[in-house]
């Protein structure tokens, strides 16, 4: 590849890096898509704290306090009451939630779980 489309290509990531769209907020975090799949996974309203998330999502507690407060900021997870741990749920009635409970579903239909080249 010439010096000059890897120049390209660079700013262009750059550019993307400055104006992310929703989606590569939301993904550009190595943790986040397994919190938010292992949240797909989990029953509606379903309660937990933040070591029973990571350990349902395979990541680390750290992580996951990392960026739930970007989860609860857009809507994906919401808190719980007055419990003596903070403890949130998973909101399959916002929008970002609904667009990704399609998206899984369309993924789904479509055979996604294949492996490229398969």
């Amino acid at each position: 590849m010439s010096e000059e489309l890897q120049s390209s290509d660079h700013d262009k990531k750059t550019l993307r890096s400055e104006y992310p769209s929703g989606w590569l907020v939301l993904t550009k975090n190595e943790s986040v898509p397994y919190i938010v799949d292992a949240l797909l996974d989990a029953p509606p309203h379903r309660e937990f704290n933040q070591t029973e998330l990571a350990e349902h999502a395979g990541v680390s507690r750290q992580s996951v306090s990392r960026y739930l407060d970007l989860l609860e900021d857009i809507g994906i997870v919401e808190p719980v009451g007055e419990t003596s741990r903070k403890r949130y749920r998973f909101n399959p009635e916002s929008s970002v939630s609904e667009a990704l409970i399609r998206l899984d579903g369309a993924m789904n239909a479509a055979g996604a779980e294949l492996e490229p080249g398969s």
